[in-house]
């Protein structure tokens, strides 16, 4: 597909349609590059996809081309999380910790700038006159082939952070990228090493991850840890989502090789069919309305409260575990087709239990809420 076709004023919903179903035809492309090449990454800028969070003073989501609203006019930006959960592939929040000025430069400049970091293990920095020199190499930097910036998790001598660790803000150019990232699951999210060798880093363009923002706007007070996870969350239950998808798509049509009926019309496909959807559907319902919450205090002019944070974190946690769970259900429904090498279902399946798996979202996790909600200490950031 032409970026062409995009620029044209044409509906919001057709645009984003066609981005997906390229992306779809192209699964095999992005799995065998282990990373998403970058005239999708520029597609994907097209239609807003890294501006859902910007500010309208630089462009935000006022000049994106679609909502998820039944009407054709943009969003007041920037978009509200419920809303911007379902179509962000970049956090501008995570960079709000940053001085004002430099966040401007960032998105004043490029309201589509794509933004990606790997942050442990943080990796001591040398203190200079005026900022860091930083060296070092950091695993799982997720969507690095596709950024113009890097952040990279750093080690100074400071106090004040409650533990939380500081993030370096570099140009892509001054980053090596090294290929290792070799996995079964969320194979085209080019999760690679980043190295950097002797970059020098001024002070201003660092910030402590999870910090306050600097600016004021609303969604620039939502949680930046939280928001982190919830991000990752919503992979897991658009995957699970898809898998459900096809095993319906298929259901009536696909006849069985033993001669056996199709699946749409076996009892036990019916039964384990309805239980996922309840599942996916209740995981997702307890997602947005703790999102949705957590954004009405906001909207008052209040702050999220510390109970808020932990149901938005279980929130997540529970929406990336069902949605693995959902994955697997239809991986077992769909039967031995299911088995083939680059078949949708294994790819959901792999895909989904890859991102509950994330130390954002695994079973840990469950912990550190209860440990919360007896009071008790919690890791750094949770919450």
């Amino acid at each position: 597909m032409d970026n062409s076709v995009l620029t044209k004023e044409v509906d919001p919903v057709t645009a984003l349609s066609a981005v997906l179903e390229e992306i779809r035809d192209r699964r095999d492309e992005f799995e065998k590059l282990t990373y998403v090449p970058l005239d999708m990454v520029e597609k994907l800028q097209v239609v807003g996809a890294y501006r859902a969070f910007v500010p309208k003073a630089f462009g935000g989501d006022e000049k994106s081309r679609w909502s998820f609203s039944n009407s054709s006019k943009p969003p007041r930006p920037p978009m509200p999380p419920p809303a911007g959960l379902r179509v962000s592939a970049s956090l501008p929040p995570n960079l709000a910790a940053l001085p004002s000025a430099m966040f401007e430069a960032i998105y004043g400049d490029n309201p589509d700038t794509v933004f990606a970091g790997a942050i442990f293990p943080s990796q001591q920095a040398d203190a200079i006159p005026g900022g860091f020199k930083i060296t070092g190499r950091w695993p799982y930097c997720s969507g690095c082939m596709g950024a113009s910036l890097i952040g990279a998790g750093i080690k100074v001598n400071e106090s004040g952070t409650s533990g939380l660790p500081r993030m370096a803000v570099m140009p892509r150019s001054d980053i090596s990228i090294k290929h290792t990232w070799d996995t079964v699951g969320l194979t085209a999210i080019g999760s690679h090493d980043i190295v950097a060798d002797g970059i020098v880093v001024p002070e201003e363009w660092t910030f402590v991850r999870g910090a306050p923002a600097q600016r004021d706007e609303p969604v620039f007070c939502y949680p930046a840890m939280t928001l982190a996870a919830q991000v990752l969350a919503v992979v897991g239950l658009g995957t699970a989502c898809e898998a459900l998808d096809w095993v319906k798509a298929q259901a009536l049509e696909m006849p069985s090789i033993t001669g056996a009926s199709t699946l749409g019309a076996r009892a036990y496909v019916q039964s384990e069919y309805a239980v996922a959807d309840a599942r996916l559907r209740s995981a997702r319902a307890f997602f947005y309305e703790a999102t949705e919450s957590a954004w009405q205090t906001l909207l008052k002019g209040d702050a999220v409260q510390k109970d808020e944070i932990v149901r938005l974190r279980m929130a997540a946690s529970h929406a990336a575990n069902e949605g693995a769970a959902v994955a697997q259900m239809a991986f077992r429904i769909a039967g031995t087709r299911a088995l083939t090498r680059g078949h949708v279902l294994n790819r959901c399946l792999m895909g989904a239990n890859a991102v509950a798996q994330h130390a954002f979202l695994d079973l840990g996790t469950w912990m550190s809420a209860g440990a919360a909600m007896f009071a008790q200490l919690t890791p750094p950031g949770y919450p």
